[in-house]
């Protein structure tokens, strides 16, 4: 093998922008080539050696590899684990529970193989009786569990508490003190980025959310031996999503070291729903696949896809298929899992990654300034900047900037979905008392899609 790049002289990067120049006969580089993304920050044209003074820190706690993973709705146990045991069967190396309310533990996990695969949690209540008799089985199992217990995130979500926020904090602190080792703690970003958050608000929200745990627990002996979880949804912007996972590992080491905590985070990410579409669905797939690369890329321990038609369908054997194998094709024959770490010195994505982190850094520090975080979420401040973040979004995409393709972009006016619908695909608003305005979730095509419904 020769090395044919010793025969040609090396290029700086003044050379490079002047031939651009040249190219440009007299147009102005900076509007013609340079984007100003909506997070502030300037993406160039090309990346050269020579706009970076140092070599690349590596990312603290990339996995070496990521789990293909699947959601599973806990409402009938046994139809749960029916489910459960066909994914795995059928390649998924790792479940992702949810339910809405207590559920009988013996039925719905029998018969898993326990020391082959790992386990999410995703449950929307908190009596800690039950959350005893789930460690204390899955620990006769000798299981891997993720619990993903995040009382600010329920508070954001749904606008209240569990119990209230002393018997909240009283039920993680005992069953923590318990059961330090059994990853219970975990941050919920999914919401910020689902209801309009940009990528640096999403990672500061993230840092500022886990510095609330971290700063209410710092005297607790449990917490230098947790793990804490991040849930995080992948967007469309390929790069910046992938920075996205990088910037979050980055900042959140920096600060866990400042409490004694582990630096070292659990990444589990899954794609947005804020891009999906009604009309043209089979471009959710499109979505979904690029999403999902991000989050290996990015470096996400567990990926947990979204079916195509989980707008519109209830859960289905062919979505959940469709789904599973998107994963599968990536891992197994798209040869995603053979480096662990491929984003580790490509010039462009180590730019965005230290931009995103240093942003998100700063605007931390803001909220920190103004009282912390759920000081800023009970006062409205932190929806207030979500709900206008979202604001220019849906401006973007009303006016065509935004391509959603089958959408506002090349739709298909034939296209029929009305007698198709199985689930409520909008956002519903529930009438009750709250704590706080929650952090609703809220697609860019909802408005459209309603009117495109009304005329069917």
């Amino acid at each position: 093998m020769n090395n044919l790049f010793d025969d040609f002289p090396p290029v700086s990067a003044k050379e490079w922008k002047q031939k651009i120049q040249v190219d440009l006969k007299g147009g102005d580089y900076n509007e013609a080539l340079l984007w100003h993304s909506p997070e502030g920050i300037d993406v160039k044209p090309f990346y050269h050696p020579d706009d970076f003074e140092q070599s690349f820190p590596p990312i603290p706690g990339q996995p070496k590899t990521w789990s293909v993973t699947q959601a599973v709705f806990i409402d009938d146990e046994k139809i749960a684990n029916e489910l459960a045991i066909d994914s795995i069967n059928r390649g998924a190396e790792a479940l992702y529970f949810s339910a809405t309310e207590s559920f009988d533990i013996e039925k719905t996990f029998q018969n898993l193989p326990f020391g082959e695969i790992t386990i999410y949690l995703n449950l929307e209540f908190l009596p800690e009786e039950f959350y005893r008799k789930l460690i204390d089985f899955f620990t006769q199992k000798k299981a891997t569990v993720y619990y993903n217990i995040d009382l600010i995130g329920n508070l954001g979500r749904s606008g209240n508490w569990y119990h209230s926020l002393k018997e909240d904090h009283q039920i993680l602190d005992t069953l923590s003190s318990q059961y330090a080792k059994h990853h219970l703690l975990s941050v919920d970003t999914a919401t910020y980025q689902n209801a309009g958050a940009n990528v640096v608000q999403q990672v500061a929200y993230a840092l500022a959310h886990a510095n609330e745990y971290l700063n209410h627990y710092s005297e607790k002996e449990w917490l230098s031996e947790t793990t804490l979880t991040f849930k995080m949804a992948m967007g469309s912007n390929y790069f910046f999503e992938i920075a996205k996972i990088r910037a979050l590992r980055k900042v959140y080491a920096v600060l866990a070291m400042e409490y004694g905590a582990k630096e070292e985070c659990h990444i589990l990410a899954t794609p947005s729903r804020r891009n999906k579409t009604l009309y043209d669905y089979n471009v959710n797939m499109l979505r979904t696949t690029t999403e999902c690369m991000s989050a290996v890329l990015g470096g996400a321990d567990a990926v947990c896809n979204q079916p195509y038609d989980a707008l519109y369908h209830k859960s289905n054997d062919f979505g959940e298929r469709i789904s599973r194998n998107q994963l599968l094709v990536l891992k197994e024959e798209s040869y995603f899992d053979t480096v662990s770490n491929p984003s580790d010195g490509t010039y462009y994505i180590e730019s965005l990654t230290t931009s995103i982190a240093e942003k998100a850094l700063a605007l931390f520090k803001d909220i920190e300034k103004g009282g912390g975080f759920l000081s800023q979420l009970k006062e409205g401040k932190i929806q207030q900047k979500i709900k206008e973040s979202a604001a220019k979004e849906q401006q973007l995409f009303e006016e065509g900037t935004l391509k959603l393709l089958g959408t506002n972009y090349h739709p298909n006016k034939q296209d029929r979905m009305k007698d198709d619908l199985e689930l409520y695909p909008f956002l519903k608003t529930d009438k009750r008392k709250t704590l706080l305005e929650p952090i609703l979730p809220k697609r860019l095509a909802e408005k459209l899609e309603q009117e495109r419904l009304e005329t069917e």
